[in-house]
């Protein structure tokens, strides 16, 4: 068990040393879009597509001080809008038709995606950047193909699925958090 706790904080100062300046910037292009009055919409796969809900709640509802509501929406919340899209499309499909529905020029995408190589969250990516949408990509340490596309991605040291989602619950409620003192000014 130790071992296990001494992987996990080893992974979180690699990752506070190496990603600081890309999640501080991360905060930063969705505080700028909020405060233009754009939106932040999150997606992911199973532990991602919770945390994504998770993150999404914390900006509707609050994370640590009661604050008005931000415009955000997980596009892993709505199980009728996924299985008829993946039944009529396919599953590679189920983010990018909610984009194109909902998604607007300077809003920003945050996709999650552990191994940095899930079809649907790629095409995502795509489909937001096709709409001049920023994105952040938060992912393992493994390099993905739309590594050059995105605004921002943001690598967890470590190719362990369980430590990186544990990271990518930190780099989320830090941005949150970046974003809370800001909205305070």
């Amino acid at each position: 068990m130790r071992k296990r706790f001494e992987e996990t904080l080893k992974t979180i100062e690699l990752l506070a040393e190496k990603e600081s300046n890309k999640i501080k910037n991360a905060a930063e292009i969705i505080y700028n879009a909020l405060k233009n009055g754009k939106k932040v919409i999150w997606c992911g796969n199973g532990g991602s597509a919770a945390q994504a809900m998770h993150f999404n709640t914390e900006l509707i509802v609050k994370y640590k001080n009661p604050r008005s509501s931000l415009p955000s929406i997980a596009l892993t919340s709505d199980t009728s809008v996924i299985t008829a899209t993946a039944n009529d499309f396919g599953f590679n499909e189920i983010f990018t038709r909610q984009i194109e529905g909902l998604g607007k020029e300077g809003d920003v995408l945050v996709a999650l995606s552990t191994s940095g190589s899930s079809m649907n969250v790629i095409k995502a990516i795509k489909t937001a950047k096709a709409k001049k949408m920023a994105v952040i990509f938060l992912t393992g340490e493994n390099s993905t193909e739309v590594e050059e596309e995105v605004d921002v991605v943001i690598h967890v040291p470590s190719r362990n699925t369980p430590i990186i989602q544990e990271c990518h619950q930190i780099i989320g409620h830090i941005i949150i958090e970046e974003l809370e003192k800001k909205l305070e000014v």
